[in-house]
């Protein structure tokens, strides 16, 4: 059985759009801004930015980037984490890196921020934390597979 998952955006930070709306002259000149980032002419708007896109404007501008705040960072050495990584691995949420299929951390990261049942990041959780999201996962399988 095959499952597909959308991949997840994640879309421009406040900080960068305001960012982006301070250093540039006017309105015109921020549409254009992102049209270019977007490759549509109907998008004129900083909220319909992704983070990537958003990003690349930055840099345009002769600003610092921002990264991502990823709550998706494991410890391999912790063995909850890498009992997190198999279970997306057995969800098929995977990616292609360098010609090889690795868990898709963004995956991770959008179910902790959103879904998951203990709202922060997985390094910061306790013992205890990570079980309860381990769990989750876990129901998330078994209801994808059940379908």
């Amino acid at each position: 059985m095959e499952t597909s998952i959308t991949p997840i955006v994640t879309m421009a930070t406040s900080d960068q759009k305001r960012l982006i709306a301070i250093h540039t002259p006017n309105k015109d000149t921020k549409e254009e801004w992102v049209q270019w980032a977007t490759a549509d002419e109907k998008r004129t708007s900083t909220n319909d930015l992704t983070f990537d896109q958003a990003n690349r404007i930055l840099k345009q501008l002769g600003l610092k980037e921002h990264v991502k705040d990823l709550w998706s960072k494991f410890d391999k050495k912790n063995a909850q984490h890498m009992s997190i990584l198999a279970i997306l691995r057995i969800a098929q949420w995977t990616k292609k890196v360098n010609g090889k299929e690795v868990a898709d951390l963004d995956v991770l990261d959008h179910f902790l921020k959103t879904k998951s049942p203990v709202k922060k990041p997985l390094k910061k959780m306790n013992y205890e934390e990570t079980s309860k999201v381990i769990h989750a996962l876990n129901q998330s399988v078994k209801w994808i597979f059940s379908k």
